[in-house]
């Protein structure tokens, strides 16, 4: 990256383009997120993720699959070992939040995951004009939903 006169960066980011999640086994996410969120994968090579060469290659997005939220995208990637964990304390991902339309959409949300019964918290007011719901996915990764009030 070069820099400007000043010192600033001549590339400055505009939006985040993606997130990809590391997850221990790459079904039983794409299941949840599928089941959770409603999404189908935009790209899919999770078919192939026990073959070792596919998880090597990123043109087959290494074994995993992508999801459209938008104009941004969330990967997962089948690379941790089976008793892994997510530790939200640890240097790296604290939480991912993912923006729904209005807090209604939350509480249709919460009212979804107790139908499946996925446990979550409840949709919460916060002082900051938002509105949020959180849970966790099969690997312990902590996900917010927020809808700005």
């Amino acid at each position: 990256m070069t820099t400007s006169p000043g010192g600033a960066p001549a590339a400055r980011p505009t939006g985040i383009h993606h997130v990809r999640l590391t997850v221990t086994d790459i079904a039983r996410s794409k299941a949840f997120y599928q089941d959770v969120f409603g999404l189908e994968p935009a790209v899919d090579f999770s078919a192939e993720a026990a073959d070792p060469g596919v998880r090597e290659d990123r043109e087959r997005f290494y074994g995993g699959c992508v999801f459209a939220l938008g104009d941004q995208l969330l990967g997962l990637r089948p690379v941790a070992g089976a008793g892994d964990r997510f530790v939200s304390t640890r240097v790296g991902l604290d939480h991912l939040s993912l923006r729904v339309g209005s807090r209604a959409d939350l509480q249709d949300a919460a009212d979804r995951l107790s139908a499946r019964g996925i446990e979550h918290g409840e949709v919460l007011d916060l002082d900051q004009g938002l509105a949020v719901l959180s849970l966790q996915d099969p690997d312990d990764v902590n996900l917010e939903l927020t809808a700005v009030l």
